[in-house]
């Protein structure tokens, strides 16, 4: 009588087995968007998933939850910092990670100082503090900075050249610096109160970087903690700039 109980108990065992085997290895319950659950960035050369928090009880950590910072220096934001350059929202962000950082024909800044950046940032991320971008035009790690996005320092022209330009204009070059070559940008800090990503985006517009290859992700870190994205916390050899802590 015992025999076909445990032959009913093996197979209901079995069938369960079968079942936990059958579901996707990666289904989650809190997606990215209705049709992406998760995607994979290059950063560092590691690929890293990007995926939201799965606990529904998860909450924010208290720092990115606080609502109230001094203003000045920490004021709510515009939705642009320069007319022309282009907000983005959370998706835009995905979409430009897989499609232009991955193959590497963008770049996402990280714009606030290093000490910042080592806590945790968004993956894919490089950290270029907003202070490099104020430098002096033979600074060298504006130069470095201006090198790594695509950008170098204009040959000297010979006078036609000068004059033509002088006469029609070239948007791809301005004063010191050819952006011919310049990569798609997309900066961003500490969020819509962080005034250190608008900073970068002044200075790289005062330069002469191509407004239509910057964009301006206002949400920044707090917005991504707050839906629940993974970060990451960077190698030490990561730093490119470190010597730049002054600033904000």
């Amino acid at each position: 009588m015992h025999q076909p109980f445990t032959s009913r108990l093996i197979g209901i065992f079995v069938l369960f087995g079968s079942l936990v085997i059958a579901m996707p290895a990666n289904a989650l319950d809190v997606n990215l968007t209705e049709d992406k659950a998760s995607f994979r960035v290059n950063h560092h050369n590691k690929m890293i998933d990007v995926r939201r928090d799965q606990d529904g009880d998860n909450l924010v950590d208290a720092m990115w939850a606080k609502t109230s910072r001094n203003c000045p220096p920490f004021c709510i934001q515009p939705s642009t910092p320069v007319a022309g350059v282009e907000l983005f929202t959370e998706t835009d962000l995905f979409d430009f990670m897989e499609q232009k950082v991955n193959p590497g024909d963008g770049f996402l800044i990280d714009a606030r100082l290093p000490d910042w950046y080592l806590r945790g940032t968004i993956p894919g991320s490089i950290n270029i503090p907003f202070t490099v971008f104020q430098r002096e035009t033979d600074h060298p790690n504006l130069i470095e900075a201006l090198n790594l996005l695509g950008v170098g320092a204009k040959r000297e022209d010979g006078t036609i050249t000068r004059l033509i330009d002088s006469v029609f204009g070239d948007s791809k070059k301005s004063g010191h610096w050819d952006f011919s070559k310049a990569k798609e940008v997309v900066l961003w800090c500490n969020g819509p109160w962080c005034g250190q990503s608008p900073h970068a985006i002044r200075a790289l517009a005062k330069l002469g970087y191509p407004i239509d290859k910057i964009k301006y992700y206002r949400g920044g870190m707090q917005m991504w903690q707050l839906l629940g994205l993974n970060t990451i916390v960077p190698e030490m050899e990561e730093v490119l700039f470190f010597n730049e802590q002054d600033g904000e």
